[in-house]
């Protein structure tokens, strides 16, 4: 760390359930191992000397069936660490898969939250893909560092899947997996540093993408909170934990086979059930207690959790193993050392028989507690158990082979005690959080160094101004921003024009209400957007957002945004862009008034079966490194930009600018290019003439599509979101 400055670090774990204490894990797919690793990391930088503030960033959710503790907007860890719960999307608790149309909203809303703090963070860490996806935005955005960890990836899922029968329409149905892959893609194309916790991780997750680079990868296996387990000689159990377990049970005082995992196929626990029924001497020799997350009744958990729980107990009556066999409804995160000292009093063995094991926790909880492990031999157990030295790794496959691996260790006493010794002193050795953090410091500090410092939201807008005309007056853009409060952006072909009645109308409309700033966002360029203004008899705008995002002027002396150059130029290399994009026979180079320092454009070759789609551009730019954002328009016009740019981008960074919420811009458009300002907390107009390539958006909160076409849309538009009255009269 550079002594000399604290940090402050954004990190982001979007789905779930997300507190402090008492964490649920294993109420459902979401709420696991990620959410107790994240807070826990989160917890331990707060302490750290040279971290000023670290917030975690997570989904408010109000919700009268989950815990209200989800809907408090903040709650200290302790520290200088924070849990920050901001709105986006609906205010019920939703899974993951159903997220992704709301994570511009979050971007909107943590934008606000810095501007509101007055502080921007030195990095951010996003938590899986929904959170790759908006920490990739806001890196950009602020100009830091972005740090990924995937704790799983779409594609290992994906092909996982596909072996089960499932088709690729399905799969992309309930599970969404094309978002998520594209924003796995995109955080591995913008991080600086990429953390997995094993280097199976790294060999078999994620050197499968296309932006894969190993010098990004960094292997910092996640600690243990070694506060809350360690060995307690002559544990008395408290009654209620003790009295959960032994209703259950014939003999509670026999060793006991601890799983502790959520109700998920790939943990594998009906197959440790079939293991211990077919063994001939475990249900005899010992206990099997079985903690697989909360439950009220089997059939109202989701379907993955509700077909686990039915193998489960199918599997229990068909070997009869009732009186052997444990299985509580209700624990809390807080209970679960009081299970591993449990199985410790008894001699027992803690055992993880998932098929794939990214990490694994509460391996590194139960061997620093003193408990024996005994493992599936896939990802990170096979780490464990060689730093550790403290139990077996099993086939998970193989059940006969998994009974024998456990009649092992409970019955070899001698080993036993060797296998509990070493854990509680390998744990501390190799998986404590105060490590973690002192090595996660460390190549944080090398990746905020290696990127220039960020000025583009902290210091005063860099404009060029040219000398104003003789014959020209009017108000400097920063006097009229200054009297508004709202602002409209619209594109112009097809949008703010083609309609001149309806256009007229909306010019009066703008010339009365002196509270709301007018700007035009195009793909045209300058001049080329002056004129057709001028054609139209359109006043000159306040701001301009020309060539796709990557030009902004201001007035009617057409300052221009030096700042904003400077911002997008990051990794830019149009030259080897070109050189990439040359082979291709579908689309060719538009003429040169289309090109700019920041923008390739390509039309589709004459008499091409259309459309043309950005996959094939995006896979070739990954492959050779090259980082630029491509959007596709019409489905014949190819635009490549700058990774940073973008109308969205430049509208965004308008409203940090100018100091006016996202929610106070009203948005129009028409086509493929306006689709990322449209998203987010900007009130969003598609107008009646849309291109096909915009009905994706229907449906998205502040989205509204209109009837009539062109300018007639918009001023349908402003009046649904009840702004046209009221900025007239006001």
């Amino acid at each position: 760390m550079n002594p000399t400055k604290k940090r402050y670090f954004a990190m982001f774990s979007l789905h779930g359930l997300v507190r402090g204490d008492n964490i649920e894990l294993g109420r459902d797919a979401d709420t696991g191992g990620q959410v107790k690793y994240v807070v826990e990391l989160v917890r331990e930088l707060g302490r750290h000397e040279q971290v000023a503030r670290v917030d975690l960033f997570t989904r408010q959710i109000v919700d009268p069936k989950v815990s209200q503790d989800y809907a408090k907007p903040l709650e200290p860890l302790g520290g200088n660490a924070y849990i920050v719960r901001v709105p986006f999307g609906p205010r019920r608790y939703l899974r993951k898969e159903v997220l992704w149309p709301y994570l511009e909203n979050c971007v909107d809303q943590v934008l606000h939250y810095f501007r509101r703090s007055h502080w921007l963070p030195d990095a951010i860490h996003g938590h899986y893909a929904d959170a790759g996806y908006v920490g990739t935005m806001l890196a950009h955005m602020l100009e830091v560092p972005l740090v990924f960890t995937g704790h799983s990836l779409g594609r290992v899922k994906r092909a996982r899947l596909l072996e089960k029968g499932l088709t690729p329409a399905k799969i992309q149905e309930e599970y969404n997996m094309g978002y998520r892959i594209e924003a796995e893609e995109r955080a591995l194309n913008a991080a600086s540093l990429i953390i997995a916790s094993t280097p199976q991780e790294v060999r078999e997750q994620y050197e499968q993408y296309e932006h894969y680079d190993p010098r990004q990868m960094q292997v910092i296996p996640p600690g243990v909170d070694l506060e809350n387990f360690y060995r307690i000689d002559n544990y008395l159990p408290p009654i209620g934990i003790y009295e959960r377990i032994a209703r259950f049970l014939q003999e509670p005082q026999k060793p006991m086979i601890l799983a502790v995992s959520r109700a998920d196929e790939r943990k594998n626990v009906p197959a440790l059930i079939k293991a211990y029924g077919e063994h001939p001497q475990l249900p005899n020799l010992s206990n099997l207690v079985i903690i697989a997350g909360n439950r009220q009744d089997i059939k109202d958990l989701d379907k993955g959790a509700r077909q686990v729980w039915t193998e489960m107990l199918l599997a229990i009556d068909k070997y009869d193993l009732y009186g052997k066999v444990a299985y509580p409804k209700h624990h809390c995160s807080e209970e679960i050392p009081h299970f591993y000292h449990l199985a410790i009093n008894t001699q027992g063995v803690f055992v993880n028989p998932a098929l794939t094991e990214p990490f694994g926790i509460t391996l590194i909880e139960a061997a620093a507690t003193g408990l024996p492990i005994i493992a599936t031999h896939d990802g990170g157990p096979t780490d464990i158990i060689k730093n550790c030295q403290n139990g077996l790794l099993i086939d998970p496959l193989n059940t006969q082979a998994i009974g024998e691996a456990i009649e092992s260790a409970l019955t070899d006493k001698q080993r036993w005690q060797q296998w509990s010794k070493n854990g509680m002193t390998k744990v501390k050795q190799y998986y404590s959080w105060s490590s973690h953090v002192q090595t996660y410091l460390h190549h944080l500090e090398t990746a905020i160094t290696k990127l220039p410092s960020a000025s583009l939201y902290q210091d005063a807008v860099s404009v060029e101004m040219p000398k104003p005309h003789p014959n020209k007056t009017g108000l400097a853009f920063d006097k009229k921003i200054l009297m508004s409060n709202r602002a409209l952006i619209s594109d112009i072909d097809n949008t703010l024009i083609g309609d001149a009645k309806a256009l007229k109308e909306l010019l009066d409309y703008l010339h009365q209400a002196q509270q709301v700033s007018f700007g035009v966002a195009t793909g045209r360029h300058l001049a080329s957007a002056r004129e057709i203004l001028e054609q139209w008899e359109i006043p000159s705008p306040d701001v301009f957002i020309t060539a796709v995002g990557t030009e902004i002027y201001y007035g009617r002396r057409f300052a221009k945004d030096k700042g904003w150059q400077q911002h997008i130029g990051f990794r830019w290399e149009p030259d080897k862009i070109r050189a990439a994009l040359a082979g291709f026979k579908e689309f060719e180079p538009q003429p040169p008034e289309h090109q700019s320092n920041f923008k390739i454009s390509y039309v589709a070759v004459k008499n091409h079966k259309l459309p043309l789609t950005r996959r094939p551009v995006v896979s070739r730019l990954r492959q050779q490194r090259l980082l630029a954002t491509v959007i596709v328009t019409e489905g014949r016009l190819i635009d490549v930009l700058p990774i940073r740019a973008s109308k969205g981008l430049a509208v965004r960074y308008l409203a940090m600018r100018w100091g006016l919420p996202l929610d106070r811009f009203i948005v129009a458009g028409d086509s493929g290019n306006d689709e990322e300002m449209l998203k987010g907390d900007t009130c969003g107009i598609v107008v009646g003439n849309y291109s096909p390539e915009l009905e994706k958006l229907r449906g998205r909160p502040c989205i509204y599509f209109a009837q009539k076409s062109n300018a007639g849309g918009i001023i349908e538009g402003l009046q649904h979101f009840e702004i046209w009255e009221d900025q007239v009269k006001s």
